[in-house]
């Protein structure tokens, strides 16, 4: 009795914690890793009692056999004293605890249904270096017995390595599982199949499938929802059909969810007729199809432009009582959109707000992208002040979009602009929105605003892709400033930034109008070295060059190996050979590469037949010339102000003024306005002729249409 009394005269009477952090030094001498049963019991029995024990306070006197002891006494006893000694062992970050101790901690976490304690405690085992799949099970297992847990523990060590993204570990787990003939719960195995089909490991799915059946585990829906998404994401929906027979006949039977699943699949691939079918299958076996259902059917119709059969089905949606939603809208707006359908799109959209549903992003998204690709940026600014009204928050995506709708009419100020705004509102803008506003500033030859931009880029801490230096060295090309161009590249290549064909063809350009064949020559090189394939359009850029110096062999050198390696040349490479022919006085061969083309079945276009009609002109053969202009009409290729021009000039320079004027007026009569040169031409030509009435009368007509005269007559 005195020396249980003298053992309680240790405590003090304050409240202190049971595992105190900073233990008197009197107690050093307890500190011992060989405890006595009777420590053992004193434990459990102050634990019981909470008052602290000093035996507890250093790691040396809590091995891992003193711990799985004190936790096998306390759970026996009652499983509130287990997860109490559970609480305390959580919070001692200075205890290295076994797999065997964790494991028994886990049980007393189940049996006490503390569920998501059990799951931190999985978690710190699983995260644990150096701990294999078959330690972690064999340690579960082996403390299964003693600690009263269920399967459900199984469950939760599988759901937990899914859940943590650990899905090749959780396979391992399961095999593992498998291996020692430890039953495992179907939720587990669903949750398993889900996370391997959800990051498209598809193959390792159908693989454990076959060993979940191999258990004999009792299936359900769930399952085979999973399995026939697995089947439809690897594009095999004819075997998740003949799955979905197959599993009616051990009692699984499709819901909702597999049928919408299947039915999007189909329409995915166009088959939306069989889609349709099995919609009205459905029907059939008493599942109503909801909107997620026509949703999939509609989109199917809609990517495939049979817009009138969608329209009909949104009918029967209506008729039937389901209550659309904003996706079902969506689809229609993304697709009319996509098209550049302004009637349908509006119509849609109000309709859309006529039920009272509310757009949401994708909504306005495709909206202010719809205008914004056709420089209408009023009324795309229209939708994103709707948006913003309607309590939605612009994100990088959508300022990005309206930057591009500004800079694509040149309207560079106000997208810098909706930089600033996009900044203010804590949205960053990316390497997309950077690259965005330098192609604006490029295009309207911003460069000096360009670099500072480029500059003010990486200060931001934004990496500079290769779009953006293509997008500069093109600018730079474009200017004339090829030196520049090519610090550019070279700075690109310090970056590890791997030029592409692009890159190189922006280069070839700049070199060619420059002249420069040297260095499009060492850039040719430099290109084959690095293992990129030139493709049409570097042909197409070396042949328009030796065309444009009137070195038709040299191109027809670069024709012959283009087609050698299986590169078809496109209409702008038959241009350049057709201009080549012209600019040598040779229009003659020029038409005969014509008919060579159109058997190629490469159509000539408007340039194609101004390059030739240019090159009969210049040869005084007119009638020929005419003749070209006759045949434009003849295969739907409208003339231009530049084809009269070439024309008009041709008759002047003969003195052949009454043919000109003739020209003119058929030019007029089919709505092409004569721009300064028409005017110019006509005026000299009517002077050299003494005809100073019909100078003066277009001298007069010039003015009223706003164009300045040069007076030189």
């Amino acid at each position: 009795m005195a020396s249980r009394l003298r053992n309680t005269s240790r405590y003090s009477p304050r409240p202190r914690s049971l595992l105190n952090p900073n233990p008197p030094k009197t107690l050093t001498l307890l500190q011992n890793p060989n405890l006595s049963s009777e420590n053992l019991d004193e434990i459990v029995s102050d634990l019981e009692r909470g008052i602290p024990n000093p035996l507890l306070h250093s790691p040396s006197n809590l091995p891992p056999s003193v711990v799985l002891d004190v936790l096998s006494k306390c759970s026996r006893r009652s499983p509130a004293l287990g997860q109490r000694f559970v609480d305390l062992l959580a919070r001692r970050s200075d205890l290295r605890l076994s797999s065997e101790s964790l494991s028994a901690m886990i049980h007393i976490c189940i049996r006490n249904q503390r569920t998501s304690d059990a799951q931190s405690l999985i978690l710190r085992m699983v995260r644990r270096r150096g701990t294999s799949r078959s330690e972690i099970v064999d340690a579960l297992r082996s403390t299964y017995g003693g600690f009263g847990s269920n399967p459900s523990v199984f469950d939760l060590l599988i759901r937990t390595y899914v859940q943590a993204r650990k899905l090749r570990e959780a396979s391992e787990a399961f095999r593992v599982l498998h291996a020692r003939k430890q039953s495992v719960p179907v939720n587990a195995c669903n949750s398993l199949l889900a996370g391997l089909v959800r990051v498209g490991w598809v193959d390792m799915a159908f693989e454990i499938y076959k060993e979940v059946v191999g258990m004999g585990t009792e299936l359900n829906v769930y399952t085979l929802n999973i399995m026939v998404n697995a089947f439809c994401k690897d594009g095999r929906s004819d075997d998740a059909a003949l799955f979905l027979s197959d599993m009616e006949k051990k009692g699984i039977f499709a819901d909702i969810v597999t049928y919408n699943t299947l039915i999007d699949a189909w329409c995915r691939n166009g088959r939306l007729e069989e889609a349709l079918e099995l919609l009205n299958s459905m029907v059939g076996k008493g599942l109503k199809p909801d909107v997620r259902t026509y949703n999939a059917v509609l989109n199917g119709f809609c990517k495939n432009g049979k817009y009138k059969r969608a329209q009909e089905l949104l009918g029967e949606m209506v008729a039937s009582g389901l209550v659309l939603n904003a996706s079902t809208f969506n689809i229609f707006l993304g697709r009319f959109c996509k098209e550049g359908n302004v009637k349908e799109a509006v119509r849609f959209y109000n309709e859309m707000l006529h039920r009272g549903l509310v757009p949401d992003m994708v909504s306005f998204s495709s909206m202010m992208g719809l205008f914004a690709k056709k420089g209408d940026m009023n009324r795309a600014l229209e939708y994103f002040k709707e948006m913003k009204t309607a309590g939605l928050v612009p994100d990088n995506v959508i300022y990005t979009m309206l930057i591009s709708g500004f800079c694509k009419i040149g309207l560079i100020s106000k997208a810098l602009k909706m930089r600033d705004e996009m900044v203010d509102h804590g949205c960053m803008p990316d390497v997309v929105t950077y690259n965005t506003i330098l192609n604006g500033m490029c295009k309207e030859q911003r460069l000096p605003e360009a670099d500072e931009l480029f500059s003010e880029m990486m200060e931001r801490g934004v990496s500079p892709d290769y779009c953006s230096f293509t997008t500069l060295i093109h600018g730079y090309c474009k200017n004339g400033c090829i030196e520049k161009a090519l610090n550019l590249f070279d700075t690109m290549l310090e970056r590890n930034l791997k030029p592409d064909i692009v890159t190189y063809n922006t280069l070839f350009d700049g070199f060619c109008k420059e002249g420069d064949v040297e260095k499009a020559n060492e850039l040719w090189d430099d290109m084959c070295n690095r293992e990129i394939l030139p493709n049409h359009i570097t042909y197409s850029i070396l042949i328009d060059y030796h065309c444009s110096k009137g070195q038709i062999e040299k191109a027809f050198g670069f024709w012959d190996e283009m087609t050698e390696k299986r590169i078809l040349p496109n209409i702008v490479t038959y241009n350049s050979i057709i201009k080549g022919y012209c600019r040598l006085g040779n229009a003659s061969k020029a038409e005969e590469f014509l008919q060579r083309m159109i058997q190629e079945r490469i159509f000539p276009d408007r340039i194609t037949y101004n390059t030739l009609i240019h090159g009969f002109v210049k040869e005084e053969r007119m009638q020929e010339a005419f003749g070209l202009l006759n045949k434009m009409d003849d295969e739907g290729v409208l003339p231009d102000v530049i084809t009269y021009n070439v024309i008009i000039s041709g008759f002047c320079e003969q003195g052949k003024m009454q043919e000109a004027d003739w020209v003119f007026k058929r030019m007029t009569n089919r709505g092409i306005q004569p721009d300064k040169s028409t005017y110019t031409t006509l005026i000299n030509g009517f002077v050299a002729a003494d005809n100073l009435k019909d100078a003066f009368r277009l001298h007069d007509e010039m003015l009223q249409r706003g164009f300045v005269p040069d007076d030189k007559f």
